[in-house]
C-alpha cells in the first residue's frame, strides 16, 4: 500500500485529503499536536475502512516533526505522499497575526518557523528515500495571500510566500528526479461562517485538487479560487 503523510491533521482540508487518498488505496499517517484529535481522526478514517495510525508532533518542534515522520514510514514501510497544511484552529502560544505596519521581527519569526522551517524539515524527512526510490509527492498549502496579500495578515503573508517560492524552486531542481513538488494556494474560506462576501468551499471539494495534482504532475502551483 502506497502511504500519505499528513503534517498538520485536523478535521477540515486534513480529514479530506486523507480520505480521498486512502479512498484509493493509500494507508494514512496524521501528524499534529493533539494525539486525542488524531486518534479521533483515526477512528473516523477507520470507519470508512481506510488504514489510518497517529503520530503527534508539534510542527515548531522540528526534532519532534522530524522523529513523527521516521516513526510513520517506519510503521508503514515508507511515505509516497508528504501533505503540509498546518492551519491553527486553537491559539498557538507565540503565534499572532499581525498587518504590515505592525510586523516586527518577534510577531514574524514564529510564522516562518510554523509555515517555512516547519515545511523545509518535514521535506528532508522523507526526500532522501524518495530521491534513492526515484518517486514521491510532496504537496504544500498555505492560504491565498502567499500569492495575492492580505493586509491583515501581513506577518502570515510573508512567511507563506516564503514557504510558496521556495516549493517551486524545489520542484524545479526535483523534476528530472522523479519527485514532484507543488503548492496550493487556498483562496477561499473553508466551510461555513464565512465573513460576509467571501468565497466559500467545501473541504471535499478543495481536496480533490490535491489528488489531481498528484495523478497528472503537470503544475507546479494551483491557487483554489472556487
Amino acid at each position: 500500500m502506497p502511504t500519505l503523510a499528513v503534517v498538520g491533521a485536523g478535521p477540515g482540508m486534513g480529514l479530506s485529503i486523507a480520505k480521498l487518498f486512502g479512498g484509493h488505496g493509500f494507508d494514512v499517517a496524521l501528524i499534529a499536536r493533539g494525539k486525542d484529535k488524531l486518534d479521533g481522526l483515526v477512528a473516523e478514517l477507520a470507519g470508512s475502512g481506510i488504514t489510518a495510525a497517529a503520530f503527534p508532533a508539534d510542527i515548531m518542534d522540528r526534532a519532534a516533526l522530524a522523529a513523527a515522520l521516521g516513526q510513520a514510514s517506519a510503521h508503514f514501510g515508507g511515505i509516497d505522499v508528504l501533505e503540509y497544511s498546518p492551519a491553527p484552529h486553537t491559539p498557538v502560544p507565540g503565534i499572532t497575526m499581525a498587518g504590515p505596519l505592525e510586523v516586527t521581527v518577534d510577531n514574524l519569526q514564529p510564522q516562518i518557523d510554523y509555515y517555512l522551517y516547519g515545511a523545509v524539515a518535514a521535506a528532508r524527512q522523507v526526500l532522501p528515500a524518495m530521491l534513492e526510490a526515484g518517486a514521491g509527492t510532496l504537496l504544500f498549502t498555505t492560504g491565498g495571500g502567499s500569492i495575492t496579500p492580505n493586509p491583515m495578515m501581513g506577518n502570515i503573508n510573508a512567511a507563506a510566500a516564503a514557504l510558496r517560492n521556495w516549493v517551486l524552486n524545489l520542484n524545479g531542481v526535483l523534476a528530472d528526479r522523479g519527485v514532484y513538488a507543488a503548492h496550493v494556494a487556498i483562496s477561499v474560506w473553508i466551510g461555513s461562517n464565512a465573513p460576509a462576501g467571501f468565497p466559500t468551499a467545501e473541504a471535499d471539494d478543495i481536496a480533490a485538487v490535491y489528488w489531481d495534482l498528484y495523478t497528472s504532475r503537470d503544475r507546479a502551483e494551483l491557487e483554489f479560487t472556487g
